[in-house]
């Protein structure tokens, strides 16, 4: 189990938007160690969410590294773009990379941190040869797509497995966990491996958002 506090990434597709600013002052005043922002293209998941003039007035209020995650088809694309309206972690996904070594090389080109995410189906073992290259690596514990879905367990054993991968071979990469997390299921989480974890409906949908975040941050 981690001795450090978990790093707290309260997703910000889960924020009611008609009042954003407040929300990422919110978030600014908080506990809250990152800003998790899912862009959602229609295409590899089935939701569209939003794109690069929403993140960038996000940047110019947000005093939180943003720690986006692309769930979109070809991200090579657009990387350069996200570095220039402020992203500072970029993580996107297996599922979507022909060429995966590649785009990692390329977001670290564009000196942002380098993520992959991995759907509930996708083997950890494929990461092996290029988890000494991550920055991080963002398990879904839902399928990606929709918010508010329930926390698949089998998740778990997956964090543990990865966590046993990274050490095994001398890796700095982070674990991120995104998908029902919430206060029941937060300290399994952490005890299983995981170094962050996204926070959607736990967060937002809380009577206080800040103190969610601190419980959420002390389990």
């Amino acid at each position: 189990m981690n001795s450090v506090k978990p790093i707290i990434a309260p997703s910000l597709l889960s924020a009611d938007f008609n009042r954003l600013g407040e929300e990422i002052e919110m978030l600014n005043r908080s506990e809250a160690d990152w800003i998790h922002l899912d862009v959602m293209d229609g295409v590899f998941v089935p939701n569209i969410s939003f794109g690069m003039p929403v993140i960038k007035a996000v940047r110019e209020l947000a005093q939180k590294p943003l720690d986006t995650h692309l769930m979109i088809v070809q991200p090579e694309r657009y990387i350069q773009i996200f570095k220039e309206i402020g992203c500072d972690l970029l993580t996107v996904h297996w599922e979507a990379c022909t060429h995966l070594h590649r785009t990692i090389a390329q977001i670290k080109e564009h000196d942002m941190l380098a993520g992959v995410a991995l759907n509930p189906h996708t083997p950890v073992p494929g990461l092996e040869d290029v988890i000494q290259d991550l920055d991080l690596v963002l398990i879904m514990s839902v399928n990606p797509g929709f918010g508010g879905q329930k926390f698949i367990p089998r998740a778990l054993h997956r964090i543990a497995e990865l966590r046993e991968m990274i050490e095994r071979n001398d890796s700095n990469a982070l674990i991120e966990v995104d998908g029902g997390v919430n206060a029941d299921n937060m300290a399994d989480i952490v005890k299983a491996g995981a170094d962050a974890v996204v926070a959607g409906n736990a967060v937002f949908k809380a009577e206080s958002p800040e103190e969610m975040i601190h419980r959420l941050k002390s389990l």
